[in-house]
């Protein structure tokens, strides 16, 4: 009996299995990788040095606790030294404060419209939809601002707000008047409308791939839709859900134009009415800077560290909520 052994020649998989060419091309293929990894991290901390090494005169002559808590912001016209005061608690409130009034508004209405996608929308409507979303997606900051400004705002949300205000504001003063044009409200429900479509797109994603079988077990069991979405769909697409609440929460933190028209540009706060006018750290940096002294310059690098700060607290939060909810839905596996 005879056997043939195989041609590798002609057999590229066998030819570079376990060969010398295979095992480079791997460990040249993981270097790569490694480094498009470490790529992040370099231009991350390159920006976090840099920013902190330019702003650090003004947190040595303010104090950095000075400088985030802070509620005066008296900009100085010195070349040479700092002969203003910069406190910048305002406009973390304010940032904080426009952020979480859109991820109110913006999360719950994701959350439906990507349920109704995928679980109860035709197929011609699903697809038409799903398109529709990733168009709003990207339709530019400017454009929303400018909406919001100039026909949303004014035609629409502003006589809800006075309404509100001159209703339920005599009885929880909260919601008390006067309500400008312009003020955190109207800024962050405009902003709710902006973070949609990136939290919409990623929970559809995310609910689209829930375990069908668990779906179907339930269904056997006699559950209706909405309990199986309610049980398994919703349950087993909560870490997505955070993941992409916490990605449109990035996007509200960091935006600026459509921010700046809508929020007020004021220096004050108030932590007792929603309809205040007031400033976020990205909106006053993108107001400020042009017009800005060398010391001014310093103190608004001074707020971009703290954004980045703030950033990176709210992502390790939503980090520790995800690791604490998925570890006890594997426990209750």
């Amino acid at each position: 009996m005879t056997t043939t052994e195989p041609d590798l020649s002609t057999d590229p998989d066998k030819r570079l299995s376990g060969s010398g060419l295979g095992r480079f091309s791997d460990r040249a293929f993981a270097l790569l990788l490694l480094g498009a990894g470490l790529s992040v991290l370099v231009v991350l901390a390159a920006i976090v040095i840099r920013t902190t090494i330019d702003a650090w005169p003004v947190f040595q002559y303010m104090g950095f606790f000075d400088f985030v808590f802070g509620t005066e912001w008296r900009a100085g016209f010195s070349r040479t030294e700092f002969t203003g005061e910069y406190g910048i608690f305002p406009f973390i409130y304010g940032t904080l404060y426009v952020a979480a009034i859109a991820l109110v508004f913006a999360l719950p209405l994701a959350i439906a419209v990507s349920i109704y996608i995928v679980h109860y929308a035709p197929r011609r409507l699903k697809t038409t939809m799903s398109y529709f979303v990733e168009v709003l997606a990207a339709v530019p900051s400017i454009v929303f601002g400018l909406w919001g400004l100039l026909f949303f705002v004014p035609v629409f949300l502003h006589p809800v707000t006075k309404f509100i205000a001159g209703s339920v504001g005599e009885v929880i003063p909260y919601f008390s008047s006067p309500v400008a044009n312009v003020n955190y409200f109207h800024a962050g429900f405009v902003l709710a409308i902006m973070i949609l479509p990136i939290i919409t797109a990623i929970t559809r994603e995310i609910i689209a791939t829930a375990p069908l079988p668990e779906q179907e077990a339930a269904y056997g069991l006699g559950a209706t839709r909405w309990e199986v979405i309610r049980s398994v769909v919703l349950p087993r697409s909560f870490s997505g859900i955070v993941g992409g609440a916490m990605l449109g929460l990035g996007r509200a933190f960091g935006e600026t134009i459509a921010v700046l028209m809508l929020v007020g540009g004021s220096q004050r706060w108030d932590p007792t009415r929603v309809f205040f006018s007031g400033d976020t750290m990205a909106a006053h940096i993108a107001a400020t800077f042009q017009d800005a002294s060398p010391e001014t310059v310093t103190a608004l690098l001074g707020i971009g560290v703290v954004l980045l700060i703030v950033s990176m607290i709210i992502n390790m939060l939503a980090r520790a909520i995800v690791w604490r909810f998925g570890a006890v839905g594997s426990d209750a596996l």
